[in-house]
């Protein structure tokens, strides 16, 4: 049975896709949905990661090499572990953040779900958390699943994605539209 996903789409669409599969036939959805999480902060929080990840002038066995180290540190599952080892040997580990996007946008559709990405200038508290997914979910009529980053560059203040959905309430946003209209005055 073929998984069709907005969003999913290409390379990363087809191989979030086919994680999901075999992940849903072994029952570990949310084994690899937390690996999947972990993951994408080593990618978010390391220059070196992406760096090595987006290289195209690394071989195919260095990238395999690499990827194998990583696995090892982070003790993934199986599941994970084969499907990186996969994704290095075809040479698409330049796709894996779609790839892990694409997975948790399948993940959250068949579980009715909606995925959020909120991006805040400092981490957010659990009571934070909270309080933000009640309200979202109160705004979208289904149950949210909160992805948070981290951009101090915004000051203040929050960005919240649901789906094609935006609302900039940062500081950085409030004083660029400050900046604007004070040029229009005078």
């Amino acid at each position: 049975m073929a998984t069709d996903v907005k969003g999913a789409s290409g390379v990363s669409g087809r191989y979030a896709s086919a994680l999901y599969e075999l992940a849903d036939e072994k029952g570990a959805l949310d084994v690899v949905a937390g690996d999947l999480a972990n993951l994408q902060k080593m990618i978010d929080d390391s220059d070196d990661f992406r760096r090595f990840i987006k290289s195209p002038i690394l071989s195919r066995a260095d990238q395999t090499k690499g990827i194998n180290a990583i696995i090892e540190k982070a003790q993934l599952s199986p599941i994970t572990k084969n499907f990186l080892g996969l994704v290095a040997k075809n040479r698409r580990l330049f796709a894996l953040p779609g790839m892990i996007k694409g997975y948790r946008e399948i993940l959250a559709e068949r579980r009715g779900q909606v995925t959020a990405e909120v991006t805040s200038a400092s981490p957010l508290s659990d009571s934070q958390r909270m309080s933000l997914t009640d309200s979202l979910k109160k705004t979208v009529g289904k149950s949210v699943d909160i992805l948070a980053k981290v951009d101090p560059s915004i000051l203040g203040g929050l960005i919240v994605r649901v789906g094609s959905r935006m609302v900039d309430s940062s500081l950085r946003s409030k004083l660029q539209r400050l900046k604007l209209a004070m040029k229009g005055v005078g």
